[in-house]
């Protein structure tokens, strides 16, 4: 075995997991020792165990299936997934609403008129990601002059088909009006209303994605707003492994979270997510638009940093990769 000058457990995923299943997941682990130890497994098991980074742990460190994890000894858990992947390929998003400036409502539908097959007598239109469109009454022009206010009558409506929208079930909304990019306030009133009537999440185009073209910054609105959801449930079942508590702090499982605000501890790992474009970030900061490629970003970062601390005697945990994934993709550096 290979010997690191490091004095804490820490552990790295490869491989793909989340909702369609397949492959394997990959677990680097280095003791307090610096011994470094590779373990392998199956993404979906499902009689045997629900997560599979959670379950190579606890073979790693010689646990019971269902015995809590010893978060004291471990200092840190990086991980890549596909979660987020593999909710766009299949479709498995959470429903979403989409406001609009008005007059706009089909922007993104019609998109850029991209035509690789233009002689085709049939054509299939991409799928969208939202189920309803509320268009807004309001504009901002380039210059930032406000051309059309969003008056008290506009909120009314507005608040009454966000209540309509919510009643269906749908928890998520993305808020995408033309040049926010640049003038926020009017997206910034509408999300404050998206709140109020009990939407869980609410992305925001100046916030996600600040570009000038509508359509693109749409896109990647819409995308953040689809995959945050099914993303943050995920995390949330780890950071209540990790921690044994909710986001708000509580124990129990509460399924309905509008969000957690985990950080690490003395008594808890960090847990970072490799994003799209390979660099790591805190779990809590991790949106669905920078996860899309989160596991084959990883596959071109699979190393480690020993971390040096005095006295620790804790266990690195990296979990990221693509390698064998049921969505291959080429790379080129």
């Amino acid at each position: 075995m290979k010997r690191w000058r490091i004095t804490r457990w820490r552990f790295i995923k490869n491989g793909d997991f989340g909702l369609i299943g397949g492959t394997f997941t990959d677990i680097v682990a280095i003791d307090p020792t610096g011994t470094v130890i590779v373990h392998k497994l199956l993404s979906t098991c499902s009689q045997l165990y629900s997560d599979a980074p959670l379950h190579g742990i606890r073979s790693i460190l010689k646990l019971h299936p269902h015995q809590p994890i010893p978060v004291e000894q471990i200092a840190e858990v990086r991980m890549g997934t596909t979660v987020a992947t593999n909710g766009l390929l299949e479709r498995k998003g959470d429903s979403t609403v989409l406001l609009i400036t008005k007059g706009f409502g089909d922007a993104l539908r019609i998109g850029y008129q991209n035509r690789p097959h233009i002689f085709a007598r049939q054509i299939h239109r991409p799928e969208l990601l939202y189920e309803e469109v509320i268009e807004v009454a309001e504009r901002y022009s380039a210059q930032g002059e406000e051309l059309q206010p969003i008056t008290e009558a506009e909120i009314q409506r507005i608040t009454t088909a966000l209540q309509l929208a919510h009643g269906k079930g749908i928890r998520t909304c993305a808020i995408v009006l033309m040049h926010g990019y640049r003038y926020p306030a009017h997206e910034e009133q509408i999300a404050t209303l998206a709140r109020l009537v009990g939407f869980r999440q609410v992305s925001v185009s100046h916030q996600v994605s600040p570009l000038i073209k509508l359509v693109s910054r749409g896109d990647t609105t819409t995308v953040d707003a689809y995959l945050s959801p099914i993303l943050r449930n995920y995390i949330d079942g780890l950071v209540e492994e990790l921690t044994g508590t909710e986001e708000d702090g509580s124990q129990g499982n509460n399924k309905n979270k509008v969000g957690w605000k985990y950080r690490s501890t003395s008594s808890y790992p960090t847990l970072r997510f490799m994003q799209s474009n390979g660099g790591l970030i805190d779990a809590h900061c991790f949106q669905g638009k920078d996860s899309i490629l989160s596991g084959p970003a990883g596959e071109l970062w699979v190393q480690w940093k020993p971390v040096k601390k005095q006295g620790s005697t804790k266990l690195l945990v990296l979990i990221w990769g693509d390698f064998h994934g049921c969505s291959p993709l080429p790379r080129r550096i």
